[in-house]
C-alpha cells in the first residue's frame, strides 16, 4: 500500500480545515462509510497528521490500533494496512504520540500481522513497526516482551529490499540493549547486525556500529565479528559515512583491532589513511579516537612505519590542531620496541625541533614530552643532540609552561647521564632555573613514591584484616557446626 497514490479528493476530509471537525468527519466515515472510503480516509488522516494538532490526534490512536485487529477482507488494500500507515505517520509526528501508540497495543498487533502476512504485503507493516520502535525505548521493551527479537531476525532473514532494511533498523535499535546483544550473538545473528550497519539511515547505522563495538569487547566476540565480515563494513562507513558515523566506526574499528591477529587485516583493508583523515578533522573526540586507534595499529612494525610517515606529512603541512595530535602519536610511537627506530628513521626529529621552537604553546608542550621520551633511548638521544636539541632545551627551561620546563629538564637529565653528551650540557648545571626544576621533579618523584608506599601499606593492612576475619569466622563456625552462615556461597 502506498499512501501517495490516494487522491485527497476521494473523501470529504480533503476540504475540512477545522481539525476538530475533521476528526468528527473521520469517525463518522469509519461508522457508516464503505470499506474503500474508510481505507482512503485513514490514509489521508495519516498524511494530514504532519500538521494536525496532537490534541486532535491523540484520541484517534486507540481507534487506529483497534483497526489492526479487524479481519482481513478481499480488498487489495485492507483497513489494517491503512491503519498501519496512519500509525506510522502519527509516530513520526511526536515522541508523545509514539509512546501512546505503544501503550495502546500496536507493537504486538503489528508483530502478529507481520507473522501472518505474505512476504509481498509486509512493507507497510514493517515501516510502521520501525517508526514505533526507533523513537521509544518503552516500545522496544514491549517488543522484547513479545519475543520480538526472534520474530525480527526471522522476518529480516526472509525479506528483501525495503522491508529487509526496515527490519535491519529495528534490529539495530534493539541491539542497544545488553541482553539483546547477548541474544544476537547467542543465536548466530551477528551477520544480520553487521548488515544493519551498512544499510538504512545514518542514525540506524550508527546504532548498529555502536552495538557491534560493545559486542567486540571480548576476544571471542571479536573473532566472531571478523569472521562475519565486520572489517570491510566499518572501512566502508569510514569512507562514505557522515562525520559522526565515521567517528563511531573508527571507535569500533579500534575495538576490533585490539587483538594481535586483527591488527594487520585492519591495516590491509585501508584503515590507516582513513584514521589519519579523522586525526586531521575538526572534531576533538574524533582526534582522540584516531590517536588511540593508530597507536593500537602501530603495534605491528610495518603499520608503525606507515603511521609515522603520515605524521611527518601532517607536521609539514597541516594545521596546528592536527600537528598537536600528530606529535601525540609520535610520542606514543617513541616508546614502542620495534626492530627499527620508527620515529627517527621517519625523518620526524627535525620537524619536532622546528615545532618545539615556533609551535603554539600546546604543540611545544607535546613536542617537549615526545623529546623527553625519545631521550631515554641512546641512539635517539644522540640523534636529537646532533639535530641541535640541547640549546633549545636549555632555552625552554625559561618557558612559561611548567610542563615544558619539566619535560626539558627531564630530557637534559637523560643527556647528562650519557658519557658522550654530558659535557655538552654542563653549563645547564649552573643554571638556577635548571636546578629549581630538577629539585621540583625530585620532590614530585619522592611524593609519588611516598603515595605508592602508603597505598601498598594500606593494601597489606587490608589483606591482614581480611585474613584475621576469615580465621576468626572459621573458628566460630567450627565451634557451632550446625550453624549455617548465609553468604550466598553455601556453607562458610
Amino acid at each position: 500500500m502506498d499512501g501517495a497514490e490516494v487522491h485527497e479528493s476521494s473523501t470529504s476530509l480533503d476540504v475540512d480545515t477545522d481539525w476538530e471537525g475533521m476528526r468528527e468527519t473521520y469517525l463518522k466515515l469509519l461508522e457508516s462509510g464503505s470499506e474503500v472510503c474508510r481505507i482512503r480516509g485513514t490514509i489521508l488522516l495519516g498524511k494530514r497528521s504532519k500538521i494536525a494538532p496532537e490534541t486532535v490526534l491523540e484520541p484517534l490512536v486507540p481507534i487506529l490500533v483497534e483497526h489492526l485487529e479487524v479481519a482481513q477482507s478481499d480488498h487489495p488494500r485492507s483497513i489494517q494496512e491503512a491503519a498501519a500507515y496512519c500509525i506510522m505517520c502519527f509516530a513520526r509526528r511526536s515522541d508523545n504520540l509514539c509512546r501512546l501508540i505503544g501503550q495502546s497495543g500496536a507493537v504486538q498487533h503489528l508483530l502478529r500481522l507481520l507473522i501472518q502476512s505474505e512476504i509481498g504485503h509486509r512493507t507497510t507493516l514493517a515501516r510502521s513497526l520501525r517508526e514505533i520502535i526507533i523513537c521509544s525505548s518503552q516500545n522496544r521493551m514491549i517488543l522484547i516482551r513479545h519475543n520480538g527479537l526472534q520474530v525480527v531476525i526471522s522476518l529480516m532473514d526472509s525479506s528483501s529490499g525495503t522491508t529487509r532494511r526496515c527490519f535491519a533498523e529495528i534490529l539495530s535499535a534493539m541491539a542497544m540493549l545488553r541482553d539483546m546483544r547477548r541474544a544476537i550473538v547467542g543465536t548466530g545473528s551477528l551477520p544480520l547486525l553487521i548488515e544493519a550497519a551498512g544499510v538504512g539511515v545514518m542514525a540506524s547505522r550508527a546504532r548498529a556500529v555502536t552495538a557491534i563495538g560493545m559486542i567486540g569487547r571480548t576476544r571471542t566476540s571479536r573473532q566472531l565479528l571478523v569472521d562475519a565480515g565486520v572489517i570491510p563494513v566499518l572501512i566502508g562507513l569510514m569512507r562514505e559515512g557522515e562525520p559522526t558515523l565515521k567517528i563511531v566506526a573508527a571507535n569500533t574499528l579500534g575495538i576490533v583491532s585490539a587483538h594481535v591477529d586483527f591488527i594487520r587485516p585492519v591495516a590491509l583493508a585501508g584503515a590507516i589513511p582513513l584514521i589519519v583523515e579523522l586525526l586531521e578533522g575538526t572534531e576533538s573526540i574524533g582526534k582522540e579516537i584516531a590517536e588511540d586507534v593508530l597507536c593500537v595499529l602501530a603495534v605491528a612494525e610495518e603499520n608503525a612505519v606507515a603511521i609515522a610517515a603520515h605524521m611527518v606529512t601532517i607536521l609539514r603541512q597541516s594545521n596546528d590542531s592536527a600537528k598537536a595530535a600528530a606529535v601525540d602519536v609520535l610520542w606514543d610511537l617513541s616508546s614502542y620496541k620495534h626492530s627499527i627506530p620508527v620515529v627517527r628513521v621517519s625523518g620526524a626529529v627535525p620537524l619536532l625541533l622546528e615545532n618545539l621552537q615556533v609551535g603554539t604553546a600546546e604543540i611545544r608542550e607535546r613536542v617537549s614530552g615526545a623529546v623527553a621520551q625519545l631521550s631515554y633511548d641512546e641512539d635517539d638521544r644522540r640523534a636529537l643532540a646532533d639535530a641541535g636539541v640541547i640549546p633549545i632545551l636549555m632555552r625552554l627551561l625559561r618557558d612559561e609552561s611548567e610542563e615544558v620546563k619539566d619535560n626539558a629538564a627531564e630530557a637534559l637529565i637523560n643527556f647528562s647521564e650519557d658519557p658522550l653528551l654530558r659535557e655538552r650540557i654542563s653549563e645547564a648545571f649552573d643554571t638556577p632555573t635548571f636546578q629549581d626544576t630538577v629539585n621540583r621533579l625530585v620532590r614530585i618523584h619522592r611524593t609519588d613514591e611516598h603515595i605508592n608506599q602508603s597505598l601498598r601499606r594500606m593494601a597489606d593492612e587490608q589483606l591482614a584484616r581480611e585474613h584475621e576475619y576469615a580465621v576468626s569466622s572459621r573458628v566460630a563456625v567450627s565451634e557451632s557446626p550446625c550453624r549455617r552462615v548465609d553468604t550466598g556461597l553455601g556453607w562458610f
